[in-house]
Formats: structure tokens, sequence, C-alpha cells
């Protein structure tokens, strides 16, 4: 390597880092990456609700997280594929503005044993956009990452239109500690 070709890489490098500083620094991620998911089952707990309803303090899905954490549902459900929480969003009734049913449990690799007041929720196979959201307080990332996802909606940058069938969210080893997590979420897309 001649000495104007290894100061040129050096540059690019150096390049290469300060424009991932700036993004890191102003927020500024890459777009969903898009990925073709195979069908899987995931067994846990139901309710019924929707944004404006979760948007009023009052909601649904913060109720759900403590009876999964108090009754300690992940360690009622059998066959799970690993310790990874899921949360599945289906049965939308229109689009982002309506009902849907929000399902929080594992992944299974056998859902012939459903404990009492658990539920079994198919993920279906299909291509999803998937975003990582920041790090932090999870009760502020997930939400944040969802503005994310809908401001991508708006402007047609998920990589194709929202089927409003089924999204879902992982809690994987990252999500272990909730002051400190980061989180993927998978947008159905049509």
């Amino acid at each position: 390597m001649n000495q104007w070709s290894g100061r040129y890489a050096l540059c690019l490098a150096g390049l290469t880092i300060v424009l991932t500083l700036m993004s890191i620094a102003t927020g500024d991620t890459m777009g969903p990456r898009i990925v073709d998911q195979k069908e899987f089952s995931i067994i846990g707990i139901e309710a019924r609700t929707n944004n404006v309803k979760e948007m009023t303090g009052d909601g649904v899905i913060p109720k759900q997280w403590e009876k999964f954490i108090k009754e300690g549902i992940l360690q009622k459900i059998s066959n799970k594929a690993d310790p990874t929480i899921f949360v599945v969003y289906t049965d939308y009734a229109s689009n982002r503005n309506g009902d849907y049913t929000y399902v929080i449990g594992a992944k299974v690799s056998d859902v012939s044993t459903v404990p009492p007041g658990m539920v079994v929720e198919k993920v279906p196979k299909g291509r999803y956009a998937v975003l990582t959201s920041a790090k932090g307080q999870v009760q502020k990332i997930v939400p944040e990452a969802w503005r994310q996802i809908w401001s991508l909606e708006d402007k047609l940058q998920l990589g194709g239109p929202r089927a409003y069938k089924t999204d879902f969210e992982v809690y994987d080893q990252r999500s272990q500690n909730p002051q400190d997590s980061q989180v993927d979420l998978y947008i159905g897309i049509k």
C-alpha cells in the first residue's frame, strides 16, 4: 500500500466513525430491515386495548406486564423455545387507531399444554419490517419506537404498507434490566 492509499483509507475510516457518532448523537438510526419470518406460536395472557386508551395513563399494557411478572406467567408456560418474552399485537379492528389484542408470553415448541387463563397465539409467516429500539428504560423506549414506526409508516418508509394482521416485540437478553433495555419490533408488511 502506498502512502496516498494509506492516508485515503484512514480518512475513510475516520469519516465512517464520525458519521456513525453523529447518527448516534442525533438519534438517527438506519431504516428498518426487512425479513421473511417463519410461523411460530406463543402462549401467554391476552387483553383487548387501543392506542388511545394506552396514552391515557390508565392503559391495559402496564397492567398486563404487572400481572405477567407478579403471577410468574413465564415460568408457568410449558415447552418454551427459550427464555425470550414475546409481545404480539393481533386482531386489529382497523389500523393503529382501532382496537387490537395484546398478548404477552413466550414462544413455544408445542401448543398442546396451555395453562388455565392463557391463550395460544400464532404469528403467521410473512414479511416484517424490523426496528431495534434505542437503549434505556423499557417504559420509555418501546413507546418511542412505536412513534418512530408510525412516522415511518406515514412517510411510506417501512418497506411496504402495514398489513395490520400481526406485529410483535422481542424481549431477549438485552431486555433483562428494565432500566437499560433494547427491544426488537417486528411490523407485518404487505
